[in-house]
């Protein structure tokens, strides 16, 4: 179905049905219910993340540039502070990586659907000599609650991620969130709403892929996680995420950024006890939509490296569970790459070095 939803979308076909005119009333009926409890609280208007992070690492090299991109999960709305916003999160822990200053700017709009990354585009590459190095696309959870054809949507986002791409930029799709486990939705819309979210989610990556983007699932965002602890991982409105749900999210797709700028180590190789494989791209991008997390890379085609890059998930309900800012892990620092990994790719902990510095000395 995803391949077919992107065939569509690049030769003009139009929307594909997924289910039979027995059960409109009935799904009518449970949007309707659902309407009364998403959204009931009040999502504070987001923050602006724009502007310079990391400039303890100010050098000779130019600041990364990192545009963002999307609709309401990409503009950050459901937290009040900056440093809570993906974008904040994701320039904060590149600039950790890459030890270099990065310079953020988010044209997504709360809101927002696929057709309005044309808009988005256009504003973010403006400026030809401030082109972004990367970019990242949150979008997809407006286009299944507005009911916008599959089709159109990934033919918007296929066509984003084509003008990034001509421009020189490397691109980032955080796929469509799985919105069967919003709390207030039930049966049996929460089955159609997870059915057609994955699909979209296959779909996009089927089409960022072949333009050659990278995509991660982001059902973690809506996922597993927060069916598990919806009152920490949702905000006040039942549907955005809060502060913890963005660093989760954040935490899943910071490695992928890294890896499309070269800074994450073993970023082609295959990892069998990870579940890493090479798979046709449509095989690719329906494991990806059934496991959050997942990153799918284009290869030589019709073929595409499926990724499961090293994260430490959140902690379960029976752990501990460290808040940013006290003495546990942030969410980044559990998504940043250990000793060995970082040794691996050449670039060693300076206080690992520092150590061994130490023995020398002692040995002398």
């Amino acid at each position: 179905m995803a391949r077919r939803i992107a065939a569509g979308a690049a030769y003009g076909g139009g929307s594909i049905g997924l289910l039979g005119a027995a059960t409109v009333g009935v799904l009518l009926a449970e949007v309707q219910l659902a309407k009364r409890h998403v959204g009931g609280g009040i999502a504070p208007v987001p923050p602006s993340a724009d502007g310079r992070y990391g400039a303890a690492f100010a050098g000779p090299a130019e600041p990364l540039r990192l545009g963002l991109l999307g609709d309401s999960t990409a503009a950050g709305q459901g937290v009040r502070r900056t440093g809570q916003t993906p974008g904040a999160l994701l320039a904060s822990g590149l600039a950790a990586v890459s030890e270099r200053p990065v310079d953020l700017r988010n044209v997504a709009q709360p809101g927002a659907r696929s057709d309005d990354l044309e808009r988005q585009v256009s504003s973010l590459l403006a400026d030809p000599c401030a082109v972004p190095d990367v970019c990242v696309i949150m979008i997809g959870a407006n286009d299944v609650t507005h009911r916008i054809p599959a089709t159109q949507s990934v033919r918007c986002l296929t066509t984003a991620v084509r003008r990034l791409r001509t421009a020189g930029a490397e691109v980032v799709v955080g796929t469509c969130p799985d919105l069967g486990t919003i709390e207030p939705v039930y049966q049996p819309l929460r089955w159609l709403a997870r059915r057609v979210s994955r699909q979209l989610a296959a779909a996009q990556t089927i089409g960022a892929v072949e333009q050659g983007g990278r995509t991660v699932s982001l059902g973690d965002l809506l996922g597993p996680e927060f069916e598990a602890n919806p009152r920490e991982l949702f905000g006040p409105d039942n549907y955005h995420p809060s502060a913890e749900g963005y660093a989760t999210a954040a935490m899943a797709v910071l490695p992928t950024l890294c890896a499309a700028l070269g800074l994450w180590p073993d970023s082609d190789r295959l990892d069998g006890d990870r579940r890493e494989d090479m798979l046709p791209v449509a095989k690719a991008a329906s494991q990806a939509a059934k496991e959050a997390g997942t990153e799918v890379t284009g290869a030589r085609a019709p073929w595409a490296l499926l990724k499961h890059r090293r994260r430490r998930r959140l902690p379960t309900a029976t752990e501990p569970h460290p808040r940013p800012g006290t003495s546990g892990e942030t969410a980044l620092q559990r998504a940043a790459p250990t000793e060995e990994e970082a040794e691996a790719h050449g670039k060693p902990r300076k206080e690992k070095e520092r150590r061994r510095s130490s023995r020398d000395l002692r040995a002398h």
